[in-house]
């Protein structure tokens, strides 16, 4: 994920309740109704393995059904232009990640539910392309399932979420977080002439997030999200927006140093967390390489720690390990700085109490410290070397 619409819908699904109040949206009612939500985890790309990376699936969530343990995985992937062999991508995609469930849970009889969903907002209109793989075959769908053999053929239908086909008041009055709904609304925008025409009429919706618990942060990547795709124009248009909100000094301080704080956080979280997601997939891959078996619950632990001196300690006990126990479950202790011991330092003290008493002595015996003569009134002779 690399753009500004990108980076913008990761920040809105970071957070959990957000995450699931949008994902009860898009998914059918009869699926939302077995999920367990409160169980909703983003999961790290690397669950899956370096070719979904590769192939730039956007997010992955994870749930328990209801009265089980049967996990499923939603994976969400967002366009902003019409893909036509998108069922091809997200058929690759749902392979894989259950090609890979399989090698971490071999003696499991229940693999995973999948949803592939897609979210979709552009400029040229609704979404044309085949909802599902048969469609991509080129053969005859209808005689093919009037003569039976529709059936044995590869088959895969994702979920669709048409931002182009919701009016602007519906997606107002969605039942989510009002940063959810300003999300929805200003990539439905899809084009600069329509964003900056049309924003003056999200006042209320501006003024909800603003009056959340976390309002001035998520207003501040709301001002970041159009400051990156916008124009000069959409900076002013914004600039009246936030003045029917607050001051015109809070505004400008939003304007600028909100921007600057939320570009510097995102370079650091994302350079911290590309080197602990690197740290825990080499970790687990060590451990399968020792036959170590790990639960899902302690895959997705490892998986989620960002703390990289815990990930080095971690794999440090790894090495020697012959359960997971050995590797997990032993106190997380920092290395302590070096410092002088503390025998050294008694060991010091004698020394320097025999200087003094030999200068002592010395003084008596009108020689300097080291056994020269020393010349009267003058103290002891100093050396020429």
């Amino acid at each position: 994920m690399s753009g500004p619409h990108d980076r913008f819908i990761r920040y809105v699904l970071e957070h959990a309740e957000r995450a699931a109040a949008l994902l009860r949206t898009l998914l059918p009612p009869g699926f939302t109704a077995r999920v367990e939500w409160s169980t909703l985890r983003s999961q790290p790309t690397a669950l899956v393995d370096t070719a979904i990376r590769e192939t730039r699936s956007d997010l992955i969530f994870s749930v328990r059904l209801r009265g089980s343990s049967r996990q499923a995985f939603i994976l969400l992937e967002h366009q902003s232009h019409v893909e036509g062999r998108m069922a091809a991508r997200m058929r690759q995609y749902v392979s894989r990640l259950l090609d890979r469930w399989e090698q971490q849970h071999r003696h499991s009889r229940h693999p995973p539910l999948i949803l592939p969903v897609v979210l979709y907002h552009g400029p040229r209109g609704p979404w044309t392309a085949p909802l599902r793989v048969e469609e991509l075959l080129d053969v005859p769908l209808g005689e093919a399932r009037r003569e039976g053999w529709l059936k044995h053929l590869l088959r895969l239908e994702y979920v669709l979420y048409d931002l182009m086909t919701h009016s602007e008041q519906e997606l107002k009055t969605l039942a989510c977080p009002p940063l959810v709904r300003l999300a929805l609304v200003l990539l439905r925008l899809a084009s600069t002439r329509e964003l900056n025409g049309r924003l003056t009429q999200q006042v209320d919706l501006f003024r909800e997030v603003y009056s959340s618990p976390q309002g001035e942060r998520e207003l501040g990547a709301v001002i970041h999200y159009l400051r990156e795709r916008g124009t000069k124009v959409t900076g002013k248009v914004t600039r009246q927006v936030l003045g029917c909100l607050m001051r015109e000094q809070r505004v400008e301080a939003l304007m600028w140093t909100e921007g600057q704080r939320l570009r510097a956080e995102g370079r650091r979280r994302g350079r911290a967390e590309g080197l602990a997601e690197g740290r825990a997939v080499s970790l687990l891959r060590l451990l399968a390489s020792r036959g170590v078996r790990v639960d899902d619950e302690s895959r997705q632990r490892i998986l989620g720690c960002t703390d990289l001196t815990t990930l080095d300690l971690w794999f440090e006990r790894a090495l020697r390990a012959k359960s997971l126990s050995d590797v997990l479950g032993g106190p997380i202790t920092r290395r302590p700085r070096h410092t002088e011991p503390a025998g050294a330092a008694r060991k010091k003290t004698p020394a320097k109490s025999k200087r003094v008493g030999s200068q002592a002595r010395a003084a008596s015996e009108g020689t300097d410290a080291d056994g020269r003569t020393a010349t009267p009134g003058r103290g002891p002779r100093r050396g020429t070397g």
